[in-house]
């Protein structure tokens, strides 16, 4: 499966389905991994739910120090620092499968080994890597990153942090305040982000800490949160805090750019951590409507039941679809730069960095995916949903912080539309000429022909094709009346934002359905052909919301009335799929099954 396209081009080139991955495309090493990382969780994890939710933060160190030892820390870490060395779609796996009972491990476990591991393996030279990779990847140690201070959350860059270098030159003396640090109560090591004088940008280093020697380092209580309980959540103070000179990460000033990459990785990480939990809801959902019997017969048998199963199993369908897909392509742009001769480090980096729009698009939409989903299931559950002793009001209190952390989902929406708009004028992207086109089709005749759709998902990929064109049409026109005034423009960047999630998703989903159709024959994937059908159908619904918000608030006259007509054209079904026949078909299989069976 090679594959040529770049970050972005997705939505200006067609993607062939036999060139993306899915799931069922894990190969054995991955299928025994996954397994592995599942009987973990069904042996130490699942059996502690109530634990997690009295604040055992005693329980999470003792659960990542297993984990440690099972090697899931060091899955992403190279084997020269002794860790596992698995490319990009085995770490998202595990990630996946390991986030799923409770938040308060899939942060910790996140933490750890995204922005804890991570920054030195990727900016680290050589004697960091030696000395701390191998203590991170195998849990003898643990990692937590200190960014977010109480006046630098989103504008991360902003932070008053302080380090000024001693008069021997020998170390730097850091000064400040950071809040939210995950794992704070037990770490060994601490990322530092701080400013050496008046530079523009941050700095980072790394900060060996030894509790019978806080070298200046205290700590806030654990913060009282809403979900993840037993996420240890702290702030640190330092004061004062020495640093030898050669603990710097990379270079000085570097310290944002060394933020926001492994943001990246982040990202794509934190939308597999939400992908298990779903499996799990719906799960739980579906066994609860089974056995719940009101009225003489199961919930299970009620229509607006059943709507809820279908609607929660299609999002987890696709979510899949999508984040193993970008998984897929970033591991081979990573592959293909190692094979240039970049060093694995920078092949990671320059792969993720790549793909940062698509990981951007994966967190909005997986962590929205999840918070809907488990807020179903309390419907479903009905008043024992509400109940602290049934797992929805945990997981729907879990799933909360997904839309916060690693960027807030608004940050994120706006930083995708800005990179694809960045990549277009660094020509990466030919995002103007196909904007163009799309004009200049709008003031051309129509084809009315009626196209022949008789093959499996002709017309879904041709309505595909016409949502692009209806991205094209409303960002194209909306940079060229703003050109750079646009990133002040956060509303219409929120629905193009939106636009554009929607297209990535549901063609990952049609794609992975039409995949499987061709290799295991369509009959077997009935239920899944209805799931890509039923998320495409709804995703014409919101793009057009979206994008007559967007035309209606900054064009106006002919203008406005040729790009509504060229909504209406673009978004048009010749044959609308009957949508409460899809729910049906897709329950029905939930319900037999009495699980997410996909």
């Amino acid at each position: 499966m090679e594959n040529t396209i770049r970050g972005g081009q997705f939505l200006v080139k067609e993607a062939n389905c036999e060139n993306i991955f899915t799931p069922e495309d894990f190969n054995e090493e991955q299928k025994m991994m996954k397994d592995s990382v599942k009987e973990f969780i069904e042996r130490e994890v699942a059996p502690n739910q109530e634990r997690f939710e009295k604040k055992d933060y005693a329980l999470t160190e003792a659960l990542m120090r297993k984990a440690g030892e099972l090697g899931f820390l060091g899955v992403a870490v190279p084997e020269n620092y002794d860790g596992l060395g698995m490319g990009f779609v085995s770490t998202m796996l595990v990630c996946d499968y390991i986030s799923g009972v409770t938040g308060s491990l899939a942060t910790a476990f996140g933490a750890h080994t995204g922005i804890g591991t991570m920054p030195i393996t990727l900016y680290g030279n050589e004697e960091q890597k030696k000395k701390y990779v191998p203590k991170l990847a195998s849990g003898e140690w643990f990692g937590a990153y200190c960014l977010t201070e109480p006046g630098a959350g989103s504008d991360a860059n902003s932070g008053k942090t302080k380090a000024v270098l001693s008069e021997d030159g020998k170390y730097y003396s850091i000064s400040g305040q950071k809040m939210w640090i995950s794992n704070a109560g037990f770490a060994n090591l601490f990322i530092v982000f701080a400013r050496i004088e008046d530079d523009k940008n941050i700095t980072g280093f790394i900060l060996e800490y030894d509790k019978d020697n806080p070298n200046g380092v205290s700590f806030g209580e654990e913060e009282k949160k809403l979900g993840i309980h037993s996420s240890s959540t702290r702030q640190v103070f330092f004061n004062e805090t020495k640093i030898p000179v050669e603990n710097m990460l990379s270079e000085r000033g570097n310290g944002f750019k060394i933020a926001m990459n492994a943001l990246n990785i982040g990202r794509i990480k934190l939308a597999a951590a939400c992908l298990d939990a779903q499996r799990r809801v719906i799960d739980d959902s579906v066994k609860y409507a089974n056995e719940r019997v009101q009225f003489k017969v199961p919930i299970s048998s009620f229509e607006a039941i059943q709507y809820k199963l279908a609607e929660m199993a299609t999002s987890a369908y696709v979510g899949e679809a999508a984040s193993y897909r970008a998984a897929y392509d970033i591991e081979n742009r990573i592959n293909k730069r190692i094979a240039e001769g970049n060093t694995h480090a920078e092949a990671e980096l320059k792969g993720v960095e790549e793909y940062a729009i698509e990981c951007s698009l994966l967190k909005v939409a997986c962590s929205e995916d999840i918070q809907n989903c488990s807020d179903e299931g309390i419907q479903i559950y009905g008043g024992m949903g509400f109940s602290a002793d049934t797992p929805m009001e945990a997981a729907w209190r879990d799933a909360r912080i997904s839309r916060i952390y690693e960027g807030t989902n608004e940050i994120n929406r706006m930083h995708a539309v800005g990179m694809l708009i960045k990549k277009a004028m660094k020509g990466h992207v030919d995002f103007l000429g196909p904007a163009q086109a799309v004009a200049d089709e709008l003031t051309g005749i129509p084809s009315f022909d009626m196209p022949d759709y008789g093959e499996l998902f002709s017309e879904e990929k041709e309505i595909i094709k016409k949502l692009k064109k209806v991205f094209l049409m409303t960002a194209g026109s909306a940079v060229q009346k703003y050109g750079p005034e646009l990133e002040s423009h956060q509303q219409l960047l929120l629905a193009s934002a939106d636009i554009l999630i929607e297209i990535y998703m549901a063609e990952s989903g049609i794609l992975r359905a039409e995949k499987n159709a061709k290799r295991f024959g369509e009959d077997s994937q009935k239920e899944q052909i209805a799931m890509a059908k039923l998320y495409l159908y709804n995703a014409v619904e919101k793009i057009t919301q979206k994008a007559k918000e967007g035309i209606i608030s900054f064009a106006e006259g002919d203008e406005q009335k040729m790009m509504l007509m060229g909504l209406k054209r673009f978004t048009k079904y010749q044959q609308y799929p009957n949508v409460a026949a899809l729910r049906k078909e897709i329950a029905e299989k939930l319900i037999t099954e009495n699980k997410y069976c996909f």
